[in-house]
């Protein structure tokens, strides 16, 4: 995600990275310079961005960052991934440990017993303490950071 570049922008600085993984989609252009990821490039970012920094309004900064990002809005993208990542159907076992078996005839066997494995453990789990017996976790709308901790 980029937490670390976001945080440093967050603070007013402009940051200088690499132009890999999901780094480049953080943040828009202007508060961030982008290099290959290789020694020569990343200097003359740094460079760049020496020349750019007497520029760069810290205030504003800040206040755009806040704007894009906010931990409920981070929260709420998160639940919509995992909700997404969840929505299995009773044939997926099956698509899967066919992708796994065309990894390789070594790997692919092995990733297919451990996938069995962790298959049938998740079953006996289920049949152990089922579903229906875990306590759900309600949204709290009036709670505030400066309420008691719950313990977990």
């Amino acid at each position: 995600f980029g937490m670390a570049v976001l945080e440093a922008v967050s603070c007013g600085l402009l940051a200088v990275s690499t132009r890999v993984g999901g780094v480049p989609e953080v943040l828009p252009p202007h508060m961030m310079l982008l290099a290959q990821p290789n020694p020569q490039d990343l200097l003359k970012a740094l460079a760049s961005a020496i020349d750019i920094l007497p520029k760069v309004n810290p205030k504003q900064f800040h206040e755009e960052v806040k704007a894009m990002y906010s931990w409920p809005d981070i929260t709420l993208r998160t639940e919509r991934v995992y909700a997404k990542a969840t929505c299995t159907h009773s044939n997926e076992l099956l698509s899967r440990l066919s992708r796994y078996h065309k990894c390789g005839s070594v790997a692919g066997k092995l990733f297919c017993c451990v996938v069995v494995v962790e298959y049938m453990y998740w079953i006996w789990l289920e049949w152990l303490y089922p579903r229906t017996c875990i306590d759900l976790a309600f949204d709290c709308p009036s709670c505030t950071t400066k309420q008691k901790k719950t313990r977990i």
